[in-house]
């Protein structure tokens, strides 16, 4: 389990959401949400498949509108900004999307310079060169510059997403499903990055998962989304430390026993 982080101040909410619903006709997603996200902190949400986690991030990013609720970001309300205002506010998130939405046909130098070059005028190319080098020395990836996405491994191209979004240097990071579609000792790796990420940039961070063992890893608090509601909250052994049938299921669908034997 995550050592806590002693030294950050958790009481101040860089994300508040209050009574937050949203639905798709007659499919009611949420149904109620309430969450607090503190400065320095990773909270998880964890949920089957298709439980409204991904919906979640993406109202919190201002990709989708709630139908009702409030949603603050640094203590602005996301649904009632402009739209400069919004394009400002995003800067400050890492948004990595679950398959890492990287372009093919740029380089890994190229697709790490365009966020820079979009959205920071007058950087000089050694600037953008120390910050091209300075995120991948962060993933541990510094000689993959000049090579193309297909060129590289599924972990690996989860890395360079993640420098991508680093790069622009956020003060959130939203994860969605970080560990899909990954082997074992892979999504430890990516386990393992998310949490230096954490202390080396100093990030709050949502994690969006259905993989116990990325909850456990890198979660300081985890909250259990059910039927378009948080259920239970709190570190990996209070949220599970319950006889509630729905949240013993998952924890025996997930069977992390066998994840973790074979990440040793």
């Amino acid at each position: 389990m995550k050592d806590k982080q002693d030294h950050i101040n958790k009481d101040e909410a860089v994300i508040s959401i209050s009574k937050l619903f949203k639905s798709f006709d007659d499919n009611y997603v949420l149904k109620g949400i309430d969450l607090e996200l503190r400065r320095g902190e990773n909270v998880v949400i964890l949920g089957r498949s298709g439980s409204g986690k991904s919906v979640l991030i993406k109202i919190i990013a201002g990709l989708l509108k709630p139908d009702k609720g409030v949603v603050k970001v640094f203590g602005k309300e996301i649904d009632k900004l402009g739209k400069q205002e919004l394009i400002d506010l995003r800067l400050k998130i890492g948004f990595l999307f679950q398959h890492n939405a990287l372009y093919d046909s740029m380089t890994i130098r190229e697709n790490l310079e365009f966020p820079l070059k979009r959205n920071v005028k007058d950087l000089s190319q050694d600037e953008i060169d120390k910050a091209v080098k300075e995120v991948l020395e962060a993933v541990g990836l510094e000689s993959t510059s000049n090579q193309f996405p297909p060129e590289l491994s599924g972990g690996q191209q989860k890395r360079i997403s993640i420098a991508r979004t680093l790069i622009m240097k956020p003060e959130i990071m939203l994860y969605d499903e970080p560990t899909a579609g990954l082997d074992p000792l892979t999504s430890t790796e990516i386990n393992d990055l998310i949490n230096k990420v954490q202390e080396k940039y100093k990030t709050s961070s949502i994690i969006i998962t259905h993989d116990l063992t990325c909850a456990k890893k890198t979660g300081d608090r985890i909250f259990m989304l059910v039927d378009g509601k948080f259920v239970r909250q709190g570190d990996f052994d209070e949220v599970f430390d319950t006889g509630d049938k729905r949240i013993k299921g998952f924890f025996d669908y997930n069977f992390i026993e066998q994840h973790e034997s074979s990440t040793k």
